[in-house]
């Protein structure tokens, strides 16, 4: 489980994160939603030790990031708002370097990219340098590379952004997958068609504050919405103009 604890983050006069608290649970895929600018990069960025909060914690599995980064970012997968991936490797070398980072012995690094290049179909593009890569294949390496080493939680930035109908839904059915292992899943997202068809729960964020958090239902009657689009605007709206004053 992450634990999130009354966290603040401040760049300048800007208040990124206002006392956020909130859980990532496992078995869980749990959907981060906020507008842009609200905050949900910036949490994601501090539980993968790249930031560090101002005030309050984050603790994975009970371990503290900023104690204990190294230990943190062993048990997770992260998949990035800039996936940056090495341009002159391809698509499965940029895999299986970050599998051996992650400490893969030959025969699990072989076995667990061979399984991730059928999975997300890209057997076209395996051996092919990244350098003129579309954005959809670089999201494919991209992800495939955040979970090589099957971690325990999984931080998803937009993780469909870019890719075809297909390889969706083989997204889909492997967040899903991974789930149902029992894995903790945080996957932001604007699209909220996806996040209805595969969240558990979801947390809204606006403004820096977590504004709404707990089943689709359950955010839905907060907001006394019927669906989750005019749920979200709501939320987010509100929240701005509380700010605003």
């Amino acid at each position: 489980m992450i634990s999130i604890q009354a966290v603040e983050k401040v760049f300048g006069k800007i208040k990124a994160l206002d006392g956020v608290s909130c859980e990532f649970r496992d078995g869980e895929i749990t959907g981060l939603l906020g507008l842009n600018g609200a905050g949900k990069t910036t949490l994601m960025r501090l539980i993968y030790g790249l930031q560090r909060p101002d005030a309050g914690r984050v603790l994975v599995d009970g371990v503290n990031v900023q104690n204990n980064p190294e230990a943190v970012r062993r048990c997770l997968g992260v998949l990035p708002d800039d996936v940056g991936l090495y341009k002159r490797l391809s698509a499965r070398e940029n895999i299986e370097y970050f599998g051996r980072l992650q400490g893969l012995n030959p025969q699990q690094l072989r076995d667990n990219t061979d399984e991730l290049v059928q999975l997300l179909n890209m057997q076209p593009i395996e051996h092919r340098r990244a350098e003129g890569f579309s954005l959809g294949e670089r999201m494919k390496t991209a992800l495939a590379r955040a979970i090589v080493h099957q971690p325990q939680h999984i931080l998803l930035d937009e993780p469909t952004n870019g890719l075809d109908v297909i390889t969706t839904r083989a997204v889909r059915h492997l967040l899903l997958n991974l789930r149902d292992q029992g894995r903790c899943v945080v996957f932001s997202s604007h699209l909220m068609h996806e996040v209805d068809k595969l969240c558990d729960r979801i947390l809204v964020i606006a403004a820096g504050k977590l504004v709404a958090a707990g089943s689709i239902a359950e955010v839905l009657d907060q907001a006394g919405c019927n669906n989750l689009e005019d749920a979200f605007i709501n939320l987010s709206r509100a929240q701005e103009e509380v700010v605003s004053v």
